[in-house]
């Protein structure tokens, strides 16, 4: 099986990577950051406009059916740009809404989902239009959110979040959290990526003794360590998004973030003391792929989950 990107899927992302560069991402971030949204939601706009929340929903809602691969190389590009905004909580809440009249506006982007699960706290509940809690006693709307709390990432602010209405005493969980899941991995990947190719760049400019710091041969294996993390996570993202099975996606998980993990102490390293400071351009990257290593699953959860079931296989 020839188990690349095809053509259509490759103009895509493409698109999508032209699209972001454009947009002036870094300054949506900074602003959301601070709590300033009017940048990042035109941002969101022109992203639904690209069809990226369509990919999580089915045709009659508004979307293109569920497309998991197409959505999980989106979200590496997301990851890539270091996209601010709750995006995996859209697309879980698209998910879990199938069939109502609300996944149309949040496909077209005109709503904007946050969803929390597993604790009180949910991501950007002061920016999101619509707050959904999910328990094991069903699905419910939250009519408004706590206090904004700090996270490891700036750009992810975080708000306590309580149980209004119930909207579904049995929604389709076990689908929306591995899509969650797994687009949180896509989206760590392309934050590893990122971190990656910023960090070359940066060591093929700064010199010592003369020469470019990338020359020397500790920089090199360094980069190269973190290369070859994140592009064997690469296929396990992908794989996973083929077969949809929780033990795939949870070692797609587990593999992405902590490459990407593992890439950001690389670049701070090797950017020397400016790593460190919130001006730096890796800064807000290396943020991101702390707090995703532990969003939608930590570690040791996803270890367990690949632990409890065997690794599926497609034929062929």
């Amino acid at each position: 099986m020839r188990f690349l990107p095809d053509a259509e899927q490759r103009a895509f992302v493409s698109s999508l990577d032209a699209m972001l560069s454009a947009a002036d991402t870094p300054a949506a971030v900074r602003e959301w950051s601070r709590g300033e949204h009017a940048r990042g939601r035109a941002l969101w706009g022109r992203i639904a406009a690209g069809g990226v929340f369509g990919l999580a929903a089915r045709e009659e809602d508004g979307g293109f059916g569920l497309r998991p691969v197409e959505l999980a190389l989106a979200f590496v590009e997301l990851g890539r740009h270091a996209v601010p905004g709750p995006l995996v909580e859209t697309v879980t809440a698209a998910v879990l809404l199938t069939g109502s009249g609300t996944v149309k506006r949040l496909v077209s982007g005109e709503v904007m989902a946050t969803v929390a699960h597993g604790g009180p706290y949910a991501l950007d509940g002061d920016a999101a239009d619509l707050r959904l809690v999910l328990t094991e006693d069903g699905l419910f709307r939250s009519g408004g959110h706590g206090p904004v709390r700090a996270s490891l990432d700036p750009a992810r602010r975080l708000t306590a979040l309580e149980r209004g209405e119930l909207l579904d005493a049995r929604p389709p969980a076990g689908r929306a959290l591995a899509l969650a899941r797994l687009t949180t991995a896509a989206q760590a990947l392309g934050t590893g990526l990122a971190l990656l190719e910023r960090t070359v760049t940066h060591v093929g400019r700064r010199t010592q003794f003369g020469v470019p710091v990338g020359s020397f041969q500790a920089v090199k294996h360094r980069l190269a360590d973190a290369k070859v993390a994140l592009e064997f996570a690469r296929p396990l993202v992908l794989g996973a998004a083929l077969t949809l099975s929780p033990a795939d996606i949870a070692a797609a998980k587990v593999t992405a973030c902590e490459a990407a993990y593992g890439a950001g102490r690389a670049a701070l390293q090797l950017h020397g003391a400016i790593g460190y400071t919130a001006e730096c351009a890796v800064s807000p990257l290396l943020a991101k792929a702390r707090a995703l290593r532990t969003a939608w699953g930590d570690p040791r959860e996803c270890r367990d989950a690949v632990l409890r079931g065997p690794v599926r296989r497609r034929p062929g």
